[in-house]
């Protein structure tokens, strides 16, 4: 890359056996179901979480709501983390698209206490409405991996109550490499998981939904409804498998340079890691009291390093295929020059 980006893992540009495997894709239309690029990665994709059927769609916010949308019966309600993607990151869409009222407990690091949600599940009294899904996300937001042992709980106990549950699985594989399992051994404890392609494992576009047969047979025709039926898709298909195939062997090197940023940003006089948020590929840190990160962030731009500003007094940096350790120490050195004007 020209320029280094910590803005996100969904800055990264596709490597060059994706763009050769783009060019030379077979394609069909996948509305009628004759892309074999498509068939194979919908394929991959069920194989590698453990589910019955996949379906390829546009980003993770589609396949988050075309959940939703497919779950749960208009005017239902589902219960899900206060601070997680779907509440903060996906423009209201679950009132749009699938007409649910969200419950949202308070879980910064992606941990609903179990407690909490059957509390709040709701059956059939007519003044409520009545609850037809729960949501998790691992790996969440925050940085932090979600135990499967948490996972298994909640699982059990939405089985009790015969609820589904959907697994905000954008950083999937992350998941699985912080903890040393396969997405598989996620993806068990719940009904449907969302992952994507485009997040760290380098394809340009795209996210997967998996989980029972029929419930990808009706979401096919609701990913119609949304206007995702996206004809000859295989150009894009193709990268994803090399991800899926690929990229997800090597995302503990993105792991550990988060880590190793992690250190070189610390040593920084001022700076304050959160060394508790270090599971994937993603390092949270306050900036020294006094410095605009506004201005950092032009700073940085002008030095070829693309840094979003702080929220609610909080950096993120994210490392990914992209960013190696000579890239690393050239933004600490950088960032130890700006901090050091005062």
């Amino acid at each position: 890359m020209k320029y280094i980006d910590l803005r996100s893992d969904t800055v990264t540009w596709p490597t060059d056996a994706m763009r050769t495997a783009m060019a030379e894709a077979p394609v069909g239309d996948d509305v009628y179901g004759d892309d074999p690029t498509v068939n194979e990665l919908e394929r991959l994709a069920a194989e590698m979480t453990g589910k019955e059927a996949a379906i390829f769609v546009p980003s993770g916010t589609f396949g988050n709501q075309l959940s939703l949308f497919t779950w749960c019966p208009r005017g239902t309600e589902v219960i899900l983390g206060e601070q997680c993607h779907i509440i903060q990151h996906e423009a209201g869409a679950a009132s749009v698209i699938a007409g649910v009222q969200t419950r949202p407990i308070f879980a910064p690091n992606g941990i609903l206490p179990v407690d909490e949600i059957e509390a709040r599940i709701r059956g059939s009294d007519i003044h409520y409405p009545p609850t037809s899904l729960i949501c998790l996300e691992n790996a969440h937001s925050s940085g932090r991996v979600v135990p499967l042992s948490y996972m298994k709980e909640v699982s059990a106990m939405a089985r009790k109550h015969d609820l589904p549950i959907h697994l905000d699985g954008a950083r999937l594989f992350n998941a699985a490499a912080a903890l040393g399992v396969r997405a598989a051994d996620i993806a068990q404890h719940v009904d449907s998981v969302m992952f994507c392609l485009s997040k760290g494992l380098c394809a340009p576009v795209g996210s997967m939904v998996a989980g029972p047969r029929s419930f990808i047979e009706r979401a096919r025709r609701k990913r119609k409804i949304m206007g995702g039926g996206m004809r000859q898709v295989g150009v894009l298909a193709a990268a994803g498998l090399i991800a899926l195939k690929e990229m997800t062997k090597r995302l503990g090197e993105d792991h550990a340079n988060a880590r190793y940023l992690a250190g070189k940003l610390a040593a920084i006089p001022g700076i304050e890691v959160d060394t508790t948020a270090l599971d994937i590929d993603m390092v949270f840190f306050k900036l020294p009291a006094g410095v605009d990160g506004a201005a950092l962030a032009s700073f940085m731009r002008s030095k070829d390093v693309v840094i979003s500003p702080p929220e609610l007094g909080m950096c993120r940096f994210v490392t990914h295929y992209w960013i190696d350790r000579a890239a690393i120490d050239k933004v600490a050195g950088l960032m130890a020059e700006y901090i050091s004007r005062g």
